[in-house]
């Protein structure tokens, strides 16, 4: 099945544009599954033996750190002990206590997640990563927090509860838990169920906690620029076309460098733009693979046979053999 666009959760885009994005928290209940992650799939990727921290973490909004080996279990391979690979017995242990399973850059390696977040990252021209939250009923993985991104919540098990509050009224703010006394004005309180979409605004604090069951969800962070990134940007900028040696030896080359370094740069500096600055920092920003293309090894074997069948090395092989045979 070929992954959702944005339309196909928020519906009316321009709507969402005009009156939801970075604005106002909003519940969207889609028509078609939103996730491509599920409870069978984590299940999968525990049997595949191949999870391992620093994918997945368990976490308590009590603060209280969950050391890895809690939840994973070491192997030995060609006499090495490796540790790190997630134990389904310790999790559910863990989980039956009130902790979070947390799975970090789904998309990493989780092939349709990848597929999803390589093409709203494609349609939004954003960065974007995913991570998956399992909660029991009662459990809170994070304490109230702000995310310095955009939030699309996919709940895909159980119930969850959400209390989004207001954005930051300063200009400077930090990210991370809040205080415990955190008593921003609450703009969204709700109850998520399987199928249903929740779109936090960057900045706007919030915290989730399990109601039914199992609560799983998918959260895709939809990252912004910061002043670093456009700084960065403007040094590339201004950067462009000056060809300097390196690393400048003596005080006069070093000094001869400065001042030609500072002539190309106000020389550029006159004919960037705010758009060309913003283009070239979002440009700047790293984001996911493409999905896989139809190179794949059952594919390469196949044709690396029918190249050897007809090629150089298939004659080689069959001269080889021939001589085996005959002894001449």
């Amino acid at each position: 099945m070929e992954s959702p666009t944005l339309a196909d959760w928020v519906g009316d885009l321009d709507g969402f544009a005009d009156r939801r994005w970075q604005r106002e928290p909003a519940v969207f209940t889609p028509d078609r599954p939103a996730a491509p992650f599920d409870l069978d799939s984590l299940d999968a990727a525990f049997d595949a033996g191949l999870l391992r921290t620093p994918y997945l973490e368990m976490v308590r909004a009590d603060k209280v750190t969950i050391p890895a080996e809690a939840f994973t279990t070491s192997r030995t391979v060609n006499g090495t002990a490796h540790h790190g690979y997630a134990d389904r017995a310790k999790v559910l242990a863990l989980l039956r206590t009130g902790a979070t399973l947390l799975l970090r850059c789904v998309d990493q390696w989780h092939g349709p997640t990848g597929e999803l977040v390589a093409r709203l990252s494609e349609e939004l021209d954003r960065r974007i990563e995913a991570f998956f939250f399992l909660t029991p009923a009662g459990g809170q993985g994070l304490a109230v927090h702000r995310d310095d991104a955009d939030v699309f919540v996919l709940q895909v098990a159980g119930r969850k509860t959400w209390y989004v509050h207001d954005a930051p009224a300063a200009a400077e703010w930090s990210l991370g838990e809040l205080p415990d006394d955190e008593h921003s004005a609450q703009r969204l309180h709700t109850v998520l169920g399987p199928g249903d979409v929740l779109y936090v605004p960057r900045a706007f604090a919030h915290r989730a906690v399990g109601a039914d069951g199992l609560s799983g969800h998918l959260s895709l962070t939809v990252r912004d620029l910061s002043v670093p990134d456009l700084r960065t940007a403007l040094e590339q900028l201004l950067s462009e076309g000056l060809e300097l040696p390196t690393r400048p030896l003596g005080e006069p080359a070093i000094a001869a460098a400065c001042a030609t370094l500072l002539d190309h740069a106000r020389a550029r500096l006159d004919g960037i733009t705010p758009e060309e600055l913003l283009r070239a920092a979002r440009a700047g920003r790293a984001k996911p693979p493409a999905p896989a293309g139809p190179d794949t090894f059952a594919g390469t074997a196949r044709a690396w046979a029918d190249t050897t069948a007809t090629g150089s090395v298939g004659r080689t092989w069959r001269r080889l053999r021939a001589v085996a045979r005959t002894g001449r």
